[in-house]
């Protein structure tokens, strides 16, 4: 892209690519960024939905898409941690880069509100003394937040755990609302209404503490400080984008995540607003890939 067009944009409509379905966390959080981001660039932003193969589907439309600064991916943990566990993977990491963190999200693992365990310390107590009978996790697919949190269950209490996939975050939610599905880890802005209503029941937090829902305990407090995760999501770009509109994409997350309506929400879910520059975004996805690459490894997540 010539330094004229770079001028010039936004000059059509912006594409934001959600590779989940509508409902979860991405999605609502992308779409509460994105209005603000409208505002800021002055230009018509639309968010789009690409589902499937944990967040693969909707990479990989983002990564053969023109380097032109119309469209970029809403992404999660998968974006950096697919490649390690997937070998069928159609695009290659370096084909999208990070532009700007737009949160880190607390997940919340939550079962049925039948289930007569008050928190994961003492689901684990009563599964063992049952004989560790098998437990459905339900996730948002291979690699996801989710399917991260089923793994780092089994891994550390040794729970008799069988993930089962869904095409979403909210999808899995449902299918443990529903009683299809035994536990989930879903992100604190999609659980804590739930909670509220009755329709689930919070055994634990696998981030810090909530100040918008004190009473539920981090995975830490329960004993069990290695299953940690947050459901961090950020904007990517295809690689070869001009850095001049990367940069202003970048400014207008920053700006957006300090405004009273992308806070007032953020903190009714005690969600953490991006304020990273491409740089410190770029690093913070190195070290996660690095630090959930262990976990791949521990969990034998990795294709055979």
């Amino acid at each position: 892209m010539n330094a004229h067009a770079a001028d010039a944009w936004p000059s059509k409509p912006i594409t934001i690519v959600v590779p989940f379905s509508p409902g979860g966390a991405n999605d609502l959080v992308a779409r509460l960024y994105a209005k603000q981001i409208a505002n800021d660039l002055n230009a018509n932003v639309i968010v789009e939905n690409r589902a499937g193969a944990g967040g693969i589907v909707g990479a990989a439309y983002v990564a053969r898409t023109p380097p032109d600064g119309y469209t970029f991916l809403a992404a999660s943990n998968g974006t950096v941690t697919n490649s390690l566990i997937r070998s069928d993977q159609p695009y290659k990491d370096e084909e999208i880069e990070p532009v700007a963190l737009l949160s880190i999200v607390p997940s919340v693992i939550v079962a049925n509100p039948s289930n007569p365990a008050t928190d994961l310390k003492d689901l684990v107590e009563r599964a063992k003394k049952a004989g560790n009978q098998r437990i459905t996790f339900s996730t948002a697919g291979m690699g996801s937040t989710p399917d991260f949190v089923g793994a780092m269950v089994k891994l550390e209490t040794g729970l008799n755990v069988q993930q089962i996939p869904y095409k979403s975050g909210s999808e899995g939610v449902t299918a443990v609302v529903g009683g299809q599905t035994d536990m989930t880890s879903e992100a604190s802005i999609v659980t804590l209404p739930l909670i509220k209503a009755g329709k689930l029941k919070a055994l634990a937090t696998t981030w810090d503490k909530m100040p918008s829902a004190p009473e539920i305990k981090s995975t830490a407090e329960l004993g069990f400080p290695n299953i940690r995760i947050g459901h961090w999501e950020g904007l990517y770009a295809r690689a070869g984008t001009s850095p001049d509109i990367l940069d202003k994409v970048n400014a207008a997350v920053r700006k957006a995540s300090q405004s009273k309506e992308v806070l007032d929400t953020l903190n009714a879910s005690s969600i953490v607003p991006g304020t990273m520059d491409r740089a410190e975004f770029t690093k913070f996805t190195q070290d996660e890939r690095t630090r959930l690459g262990k976990v791949v490894r521990a969990a034998h997540m990795q294709p055979d």
